[in-house]
């Protein structure tokens, strides 16, 4: 994948595409023309299988939340630190839960994946479970495949329960 996600992906292969196309008119494979084709193939099976990627993550995170019965919103009450990249490559950050409650509360939190153009990389969903009244509890959002190029991180949505 590009240093800008998806979308910059797609429009390389769109732009190669766009280009090579009056060079593979009737070739082979063997011919520089037939391998500019199977790579433009190749990207794009890419970027099909970045998007399917990324709409199963934002299906599950939508199923996540959907377990999370009469959640309230508290997206103000979740908070990350700076994206920093595990020994396998994927994206990880901290994530920050304050129970400002006076009971102890559990938490659902969908962090997005961006890149520097703000383009959406990728999805999960955290769950902060039993943080106490008045306290603050910390969990790790990795993100679901490696990402590549500067990678940020943000709170989409909060609830607790």
């Amino acid at each position: 994948m590009t240093r800008h996600g998806i979308r910059g992906l797609i429009l390389g292969t769109a732009a190669t595409a766009a280009l090579t196309a009056p060079l593979t008119g009737c070739s082979d494979d063997t011919t520089p023309s037939g391998a500019v084709s199977k790579a433009a193939s190749a990207a794009s099976s890419l970027a099909s299988e970045a998007g399917d990627t990324l709409a199963s993550a934002t299906a599950e995170a939508g199923q996540k939340f959907d377990e999370f019965k009469n959640g309230v919103n508290a997206k103000g009450d979740a908070k990350v630190s700076d994206v920093s990249t595990a020994t396998d490559g994927r994206s990880t950050v901290k994530v920050t839960v304050t129970n400002s409650t006076s009971s102890s509360k559990s938490y659902a939190v969908q962090i997005d994946f961006r890149d520097r153009s703000g383009n959406l990389l990728d999805t999960v969903v955290v769950t902060v479970d039993d943080v106490a009244a008045d306290a603050a509890k910390d969990a790790t959002a990795r993100s679901n495949r490696t990402l590549s190029g500067e990678v940020t991180a943000e709170v989409a949505r909060a609830v607790r329960n």
